[in-house]
């Protein structure tokens, strides 16, 4: 059997050590090669139609051209190209990511804080091969068997098989669970929501700390409806929208008839925090099957616990299909265990999400 070709990644920084560092870390996958570097924009855009990237991993401050100029020429002349923006953890460094993003890049990685550069090589080297790995649509290493046994049609068992008369219970409330690609679909899919939503909405959207709040101002700007960042102990109420803050859970919890959000530092689930999964089975014992869960783009399987969770109670979900998701991991896992009951495109769901939260309003009403 051929050996498989390696997928190619363009390494742009300006910083010589960052883009040995870089190489380094791609190197050390075996299905990833560094096709080649440069110093800033212009000299990315003059090497890559020669060079056939399957992954461009860019910086966003360097000479000449910075990296949001350079998400914007790059895509004048390739759409589909994955771009991964490398970044700081600061506010200037998160608004000129999340500007990258909203300009077309796909994903993006912070840069570690500390000094130590081989505590810095091993943080970004566990950070770096999976979002490479996903972007060029490769398997996890630990998942190799499974992704051949789907490449197979070998799925697993599904979880549940819908009835197609079941009693569906009022929607009292909204859940979603994002991660790669989810700043671009959230901000596709919040605004075709009407400001008169009857129901709130949470999100938990895998971001660190400060991007969570500047998406959220982001995200609101474009929205009918407000969209924040929760706050601990504030009370959910109707047509707001709540992001889970960066490196925080956030759950619901019913106190005298009051739902209210908490956000806590609880243990990392599927070394997420931000967790999906802790945010669905919050909703599930509040909600029950009063719950309408979506589960967006992003790379590993966080929310599928908690969507078999909610499925056992009979709560209604939602995935995002394959070809409009920018890695099928989290919705694909979901779909594949037979846990949706709707697999659609992302500009589908919106009107799904309004149809199932008005559909039954007159009920809602009165329970």
């Amino acid at each position: 059997m051929p050996e498989l070709a390696k997928k190619r990644i363009l390494i742009v920084d300006d910083a010589v050590v960052v883009r040995r560092m870089l190489s380094d870390v791609v190197s050390r996958d075996s299905a990833l090669e560094v096709a080649g570097t440069a110093s800033n924009g212009r000299i990315a855009l003059a090497k890559f139609a020669a060079l056939r990237p399957d992954v461009i991993l860019l910086d966003i401050e360097m000479p000449e051209m910075d990296g949001l100029e350079t998400v914007r020429e790059l895509r004048k002349i390739d759409t589909r190209v994955p771009i991964l923006m490398f970044s700081t953890l600061t506010e200037h460094g998160a608004s000129a990511t999340l500007e990258a993003l909203s300009l077309g890049a796909t994903d993006y990685l912070t840069k570690p804080s500390n000094t130590d550069m081989a505590s810095t090589l091993e943080t970004v080297a566990r950070e770096l091969i999976p979002r490479l790995r996903a972007l060029c649509h490769l398997p996890e290493p630990s998942s190799a068997a499974e992704a051949a046994r789907i490449a197979l049609g070998i799925g697993p068992t599904p979880a549940r098989l819908q009835p197609k008369s079941r009693l569906l219970a009022p929607v009292h409330i909204v859940a979603i669970g994002v991660s790669t690609g989810g700043p671009d679909a959230l901000a596709r899919l919040l605004p075709s929501l009407p400001a008169n939503l009857p129901v709130p909405v949470v999100i938990a959207q895998h971001m660190p700390p400060i991007f969570t709040s500047l998406l959220a101002a982001r995200l609101s700007a474009k929205s009918s409806l407000p969209v924040r960042e929760c706050k601990s102990g504030e009370a959910l109420t109707a047509g707001c929208v709540f992001i889970a803050p960066g490196d925080f859970h956030m759950v619901t919890s019913s106190e005298n008839g009051i739902v209210r959000l908490k956000a806590h530092q609880g243990p990392k689930e599927n070394y997420c925090r931000p967790s999906v999964d802790v945010l669905f089975r919050s909703v599930a014992n509040v909600y029950g099957a009063r719950t309408l869960a979506v589960i967006l783009t992003g790379m590993g399987q966080d929310g599928l616990k908690g969507c078999e969770v909610l499925s056992g109670m009979r709560a209604r979900i939602l995935a995002q299909d394959e070809a409009s998701s920018v890695v099928w991991g989290m919705p694909g896992f979901v779909a594949r265990n037979g846990l949706a009951d709707k697999v659609l495109p992302l500009d589908q769901i919106g009107a799904e999400i309004v149809r199932a939260t008005t559909m039954h309003l007159a009920a809602r009403t009165q329970s």
